[in-house]
């Protein structure tokens, strides 16, 4: 381990301390097969100069939304971020900022988690938000598990048309914890049969889960589901995007009882997948539930306004294996520019990116609707984001673009469907949705 600064007469002391003769007993649980036997494939050594070179050569092989005009989306999107929101959460008392453990030594951290989580409780118009989760798949994993918690009933029912990666991350830990997952395969113009979801729940479901819009973009009937829900004694788990909140109704507002979402559109950067944000809201009566952190303010014992992890006795570092969780972490930075993004742009903000977008992408959709060979997949309301059927191939339709400097949207064949998925933002202007389009029409 020559990477690995300690002397060999070091590592030798520190094995016979636990009790092992070499280092191939610390990893007896590796099976053979998969251990790297030889040293490992790496640049030779070069100085800083030599090194930066390779770096910026390397990075320039990648196609970023600064270069390319994107109507990517699928779960992250290509909005508007203030500079100010690199400016702030780059401070070195945010940045090198880790865990608030000693709430006396992490009032700015407690403090900058409170408001976040006070924003996010109304935005949601929900009651007790936690202070983040590790992303929008995991924060509705938990959810969902709370929710058998809670009631004591083991299957959950997913309504409508959720992402495919966050099924996936469901079923994961569900099937860990010996519960079942019941995906609603019945879809009516895009989405989720109230007829077909009112057969598969019964008594014995905990949740009824829908994401809202769903995964094509299409907006679910969620009154509805949230009555069958309710009427078999099940929690109703809505997984809503933040932005679209500015436009359509919060989940607290048609009865939520846990409504979580993916907050990368709130400030943060696609970054290539990560890290993002998750957001994990309860009604009153499942905060003491919640999984996670929860800051709370109480008051000092000179009367001043203080921050503290409240609640903690539901927390895996207190509780351990009563835990009703084992997340007992948070995104703090990424819940902090999710905060200044919703503190700089307000509420008229919030609504006017919400507007922006919803605008956009119902000009591009029937821009290209009326291309010929290009239907809209879906009649259902959509919000920014809508299905594309194409003439060829999708792989083909993205690859043709990238020559025009085009992302040109998800790619749903990967998924074993058809159909290009476009998602359009503030930051697209009549131009370049004129210039896709036209572009479109230049394939056939």
């Amino acid at each position: 381990m020559p990477f690995i600064v300690n002397t060999a007469s070091e590592r030798e002391e520190m094995l016979r301390a636990i009790g092992a003769e070499s280092f191939n007993d610390l990893i007896t649980d590796i099976p053979e097969e998969i251990r790297l036997k030889k040293a490992l494939d790496l640049f030779p050594a070069l100085d800083e100069p030599q090194v930066r070179k390779l770096l910026e050569s390397l990075a320039s092989a990648n196609r970023s939304t600064s270069d390319y005009v994107s109507y990517l989306g699928g779960g992250a999107y290509d909005h508007f971020i203030p500079v100010a929101i690199k400016t702030i959460s780059s401070r070195s008392e945010f940045y090198t900022a880790y865990t608030p453990y000693q709430a006396e030594v992490s009032q700015g951290t407690l403090q900058a988690i409170y408001e976040y989580q006070s924003l996010i409780c109304r935005l949601y118009d929900m009651d007790v938000t936690n202070a983040s989760m590790y992303d929008g798949a995991t924060a509705l994993a938990e959810a969902v598990l709370m929710a058998m918690n809670v009631t004591g009933r083991g299957t959950v029912v997913v309504a409508g048309k959720l992402h495919p990666y966050n099924s996936a991350v469901l079923k994961t830990y569900l099937e860990a914890a010996g519960h079942t997952a019941v995906i609603q395969n019945a879809l009516e113009d895009g989405i989720g049969s109230i007829a077909t979801l009112r057969d598969l729940v019964g008594e014995k479901v905990a949740a009824v889960v829908v994401q809202q819009p769903n995964f094509y973009g299409s907006l679910e009937e969620v009154e509805a589901i949230r009555d069958i829900a309710h009427e078999n004694g099940a929690l109703f788990v809505v997984s809503a995007d933040p932005l679209s909140l500015g436009l359509l109704a919060a989940p607290g507002s048609y009865g939520a009882d846990i409504a979580v979402g993916e907050g990368q559109p709130l400030g943060n950067p696609q970054s290539f997948g990560g890290p993002y944000l998750g957001i994990f809201t309860v009604k009153q009566p499942l905060v003491r539930k919640i999984p996670g952190r929860l800051v709370g303010m109480t008051k000092d014992r000179d009367g001043e306004d203080g921050f503290i992890l409240t609640l903690q006795t539901r927390e895996q570092h207190i509780r351990r294996e009563k835990a009703t969780s084992n997340i007992c972490s948070n995104q703090a930075l990424n819940a902090l520019q999710a905060a200044v993004y919703l503190s700089l742009l307000g509420r008229q903000g919030i609504q006017d990116v919400a507007r922006q977008s919803a605008q956009n992408a119902h000009y591009l959709a029937a821009k290209i609707a009326a291309i010929p060979g290009f239907p809209l997949k879906y009649q259902a309301p959509f919000f920014r984001e809508f299905v594309v059927e194409t003439p060829i191939p999708e792989a083909r339709v993205i690859e043709r673009l990238l020559d025009k400097k085009i992302f040109a949207g998800y790619d749903l064949s990967v998924h074993g469907e058809s159909g290009l998925l476009v998602a359009v933002t503030e930051k697209r202007t009549r131009e370049e949705l004129d210039r896709f389009a036209e572009s479109l029409a230049a394939l056939v």
